[in-house]
């Protein structure tokens, strides 16, 4: 059996050893992509694969486990095992990983006393539940039991958010409690308060830092806390930004190959260890994008998680592969390219309004004042109706603490869309004697990074109420909408009336299964659903205009293709590329 010990130096089998990893997230990519991409990972010369294990993909229903299909770490893991690959597990609560709520499951928030990352009676319990499941599966797949698993990460990034150490070491004894006996390590920003607030070096866990530039510096700062507290170990780049995400309504970020060259070389150059982060980013299906927060502001990521990484969001190589070759030596060998072709344009075979259909796609409750969106799923939308009383003259009409962008209609006319800055704006609307009032709320990602974790802005949907005129308004029914219900939707329903979001369905069949993108640059906001997969968010605004579609989601034969559409732009075929597109600029 191998053995993988923390000294002066990182030693496998009792021989020196550079950890060389790259990040692949099994939970971003198809099955089927899993091994050409870690077969691409060892061909550029890395020999360990590193991943983040986002919580709320696990346990998306508290108490009820998820570990197949994409979810499946230990069939992933056992995969970089068979390929000759190391293993490097990062199963903290927290991930950040430009993931929804960092990770977190959005029905933590029902509880009114829950307080995320730190040493209360409610959260340590929810975690302790996760971690008894989660480690079943991890526990034997560590280097001491057979496994490929180098080590195991306590807590992400900690010393950016709190310096609770009775929490840390919280999380830390729950993961020995739970089996686990290989190394533990920490990963935070490389500058003296935060390795000291997130680290638990006193305790002998490893100490590492996160950076993308300036590797002599960084690792000079990471070198002198561990000299302050009296410890000789390895240095490591735990996360090696070779790229970085991108946000709605924003340029797209890249970073030129010859500077990720010359950053690195002086990492390797230095003799550290690093992981670069990312070797493949993925894409964030379904509502799983994160949120950046500036301020009182979320800003929410888009679907592609492509980070302009080693390898593209569809597998295909970066220029920085070559130059990743380069810096360890290694030949410079391709890997396989994925096939990536674009499938024949498709007409729309029918269209509902979802008003029309709401009682078969969303879980439908009344209440006396709107109920927030965790009282269901706790992603994507709701929609509210309520009546309204009026005065045949037009009323003030405010939201009220509502998350994140949210349509309001009277009486089946769209009066204003507010989003950011403008949520809880007032607006003056028309009102008879009898109105309909409707809103369709959207969870555009809570955020995953910072303080604004505990802010109560990451609770979605309408939380405190509507006031017209200077009243609360009370009485209200409310719709989850849930897109796994689609196969119940009656296609042959006629529209009652022509306003309001739109599901539109394509059916079209595919002689081969490839991967390929659809070109969303006619369409104005939404979601995308083929087969039972939420392909995730598009929206006009940009920078990107197209859905990653990996083989697996398709069928040989018949496929299915529905377009949530919440704008009132008409939408009637889908065009299929073989490559990403991105906006001419983006749209406010």
């Amino acid at each position: 059996m191998e053995k993988f010990e923390v000294k002066s130096q990182f030693y496998l089998n009792n021989q020196p050893f550079k950890i060389y990893a790259g990040a692949v997230h099994y939970f971003r990519l198809a099955p089927s992509e899993w091994e050409p991409t870690l077969r691409a990972l060892k061909l550029s010369g890395l020999n360990t694969v590193e991943t983040y294990i986002p919580w709320n993909v696990h346990e998306p229903v508290e108490g009820q486990f998820n570990f197949t299909g994409q979810a499946d770490v230990r069939e992933f893991v056992l995969l970089a095992q068979k390929l000759g690959l190391y293993v490097i597990l990062r199963p903290s609560p927290y991930i950040c990983a430009e993931w929804e709520f960092g990770g977190f499951p959005a029905w933590l928030l029902r509880y009114s006393d829950m307080l995320v990352r730190s040493n209360t009676p409610r959260f340590m319990s929810k975690v302790k539940a996760y971690y008894a499941e989660l480690f079943k599966v991890l526990v034997p797949l560590q280097i001491t039991h057979g496994g490929p698993v180098l080590m195991m990460q306590v807590e992400n990034e900690y010393g950016s958010f709190g310096n609770d150490k009775a929490y840390l070491r919280a999380i830390k004894q729950l993961m020995l409690d739970n089996g686990v006996d290989v190394p533990l390590f920490t990963a935070d920003g490389s500058w003296q308060q935060a390795l000291a607030a997130g680290s638990l070096i006193d305790d002998d866990v490893l100490v590492t830092a996160n950076f993308g530039s300036h590797s002599a510096e960084n690792l000079a700062e990471l070198q002198q806390f561990m000299t302050a507290h009296g410890k000789q170990w390895p240095l490591m780049c735990m996360e090696f930004w070779d790229g970085w995400f991108n946000r709605w309504q924003e340029e797209i970020i890249k970073r030129a190959a010859s500077s990720f060259k010359t950053d690195l070389q002086e990492l390797v150059d230095a003799g550290a260890s690093f992981n670069l982060y990312m070797f493949r980013g993925g894409t964030n299906f379904g509502f799983y994008n994160g949120s950046s927060s500036r301020q009182a502001i979320d800003y929410p990521q888009v679907t592609s998680y492509d980070y302009d990484a080693i390898l593209h969001e569809d597998g295909q190589p970066n220029a920085k592969l070559a130059e990743l070759q380069a810096v360890l030596k290694v030949p410079a060998v391709m890997p396989d390219m994925p096939v990536v072709k674009a499938y024949p344009t498709t007409t729309a075979t029918a269209q509902v309004r979802l008003i029309d259909v709401l009682d078969e796609l969303g879980q439908v409750a009344d209440s006396v004042t709107p109920l927030p969106m965790e009282q269901g799923s706790g992603y994507g939308y709701q929609l509210y109706q309520t009546t309204v009383v009026g005065q045949e003259q037009p009323e003030k009409l405010k939201l009220v603490d509502v998350a994140d962008r949210a349509d309001i209609y009277v009486n089946q006319k769209l009066v204003a869309m507010q989003y950011q800055a403008s949520l809880g704006d007032e607006v003056e609307v028309p009102l008879a004697a009898q109105n309909q009032l409707q809103i369709l709320v959207e969870n555009t990602g809570r955020v995953n990074y910072g303080q604004r974790l505990l802010s109560p802005t990451q609770s979605k949907g309408i939380r405190t109420g509507v006031v017209i005129d200077r009243h609360l308004h009370f009485g209200w029914r409310q719709w989850f909408i849930d897109f796994s219900r689609l196969s119940q939707v009656d296609w042959q329903t006629s529209a009652t009336v022509q306003y309001g979001p739109t599901l539109t369905k394509f059916n079209f069949d595919c002689s081969e299964r490839h991967g390929t993108y659809l070109d969303c640059s006619q369409f104005g906001k939404g979601v995308v659903i083929l087969n039972g997969h939420n392909l995730g968010r598009y929206w006009r605004a940009g920078p990107t205009q197209t859905l990653y579609i990996p083989k697996d989601f398709l069928k040989l034969g018949q496929n299915e293709l529905v377009v949530f559409e919440t704008t009132e732009k008409a939408i009637t075929q889908v065009q299929f590329s073989d490559q990403p597109k991105e906006a001419d600029g983006c749209e406010n």
